[in-house]
């Protein structure tokens, strides 16, 4: 005799668990793309800090706008400086030489790149507020002083208290047939350093500041002569436009560089470990959206005399799909929110209180920099909404296959 009782309530309570189960799976699923959502946007924001920290260290020694010759190292500054002048959204017109040169401190000796400065590169607003021994001076009536980085300045062992030891600079001169004394094959010149600043390693290790006139004279440089010309802005010009006014003032023979283009290739990579990071964390999302799959499939599996009540009712199949996608985009849709906004909070706490610290003592700042683009926020949006879509639509049109009629009859 069938136990009818019992084959009701078997069939009752396996369907309740089917359901919590069916729950728990949804749950699980909207805290996984919460927490991969949050990742999204918080390893997005960190890249954004790095690329800001980044740029602004350049900007400390690198100029606003840089002029230079486009075939040959060297021009005369006549040519160019008159031109200049009648832009009137330049505030700060810089000369400069750079060329590379041997220095000798003691018995330590190194390569560096001298860079010979006019007197109104402090105008410029640049490494002074770098300067982590001694002071920004070039120039003391008649004696010349040179600033240089601070790997330089720890690998040379300087010392800025004796004022009578100086650095010795050697650049080659020309050299002509029948010469005999090798030593009248190479320029000398003394300078007293004055102080160190601390940028960035590639800066640190490679920089030496000097007087323009002080650099000329190494080089063997004509009146005039200039390898390129450093301009600052006023703050409320745009660089690109400026870069344009001066690009049509001097001519087609002159390279015009703005801040950005000087440090392109660091940017363009900084953007490309982004982008790449971006590509890895949406696969990530794709994984913890997975459950979406398997929860939609179990629940097509389970209301699939429910599917067929509403196909028996005229129900279209198209209404049937969007049922299902609604589903899937409510259990997205909730993980997206909670993690944007976990993210969100995440990031602003570490922008105000830098909780997170770099953990190293030389490192430029004490905290990872941290830095929020609404284009992050949207295009993680945007990410979320395409993959649920993907996920969503197999079981929405598994299920309508699913469904059969003749359960009614």
């Amino acid at each position: 005799m069938i136990n009818l009782p019992y084959l009701f309530a078997k069939k009752y309570f396996w369907s309740r668990k089917k359901k919590n189960f069916i729950h728990v799976i949804s749950i699980v699923s909207m805290i996984a793309i919460s927490i991969a959502t949050a990742s999204l946007i918080i390893v997005l924001s960190v890249f954004n800090g790095l690329e800001g920290l980044l740029t602004s260290l350049l900007n400390d020694f690198d100029p606003q706008i840089k002029i230079s010759a486009k075939v040959g190292k060297t021009f005369h500054i006549d040519s160019v400086e008159s031109k200049l002048n009648t832009i009137p959204s330049l505030e700060v017109i810089t000369p400069v030489i750079e060329n590379n040169a041997l220095i000798k401190y003691n018995k330590a000796q190194t390569l560096v790149t001298i860079k010979g400065v006019d007197d109104n590169f402090k105008e410029q607003g640049r490494i002074i507020g770098s300067i982590v021994r001694g002071d920004f001076n070039l120039k003391n009536k008649e004696v010349n002083y040179a600033v240089m980085g601070y790997g330089l300045f720890d690998d040379l062992q300087i010392s800025l208290e004796n004022d009578f030891k100086a650095l010795q600079v050697f650049y080659p001169k020309e050299v002509k047939p029948g010469l005999i004394n090798p030593d009248r094959a190479v320029k000398r010149k003394s300078i007293l350093p004055s102080g160190a600043f601390a940028i960035e390693k590639h800066y640190d290790e490679k920089f030496m500041i000097v007087p323009l006139r002080f650099a000329s004279d190494l080089f063997e440089y004509e009146e005039g002569l200039v390898t390129s010309i450093e301009i600052k802005t006023s703050k409320e010009s745009d660089l690109n436009d400026v870069k344009e006014e001066i690009q049509l003032a001097i001519g087609p023979g002159f390279t015009v560089l703005t801040d950005r283009e000087q440090h392109a290739d660091i940017l363009r990579a900084v953007k490309l470990e982004k982008l790449f990071v971006f590509i890895i964390l949406s696969f990530i999302l794709t994984v913890a959206s997975i459950n979406i799959f398997f929860s939609l499939n179990m629940l097509a599996v389970d209301k699939r005399r429910d599917i067929s009540i509403l196909f028996a009712m005229g129900s279209p199949d198209k209404l049937i799909r969007k049922i299902f996608l609604y589903e899937g985009f409510i259990i997205s849709l909730g993980g997206a929110v909670a993690g944007i906004l976990i993210g969100f909070t995440l990031c602003y706490l570490q922008q105000e209180f830098g909780f997170i610290s770099m953990g190293m003592q030389t490192a430029v700042v004490d905290s990872y920099p941290v830095k929020m683009y609404w284009g992050d926020f949207v295009a993680t949006g945007i990410t979320i909404c395409a993959i649920t879509f993907i996920i969503s639509f197999l079981p929405a049109r598994s299920a309508v296959k699913a469904a059969d009629l003749k359960e009614l009859q």
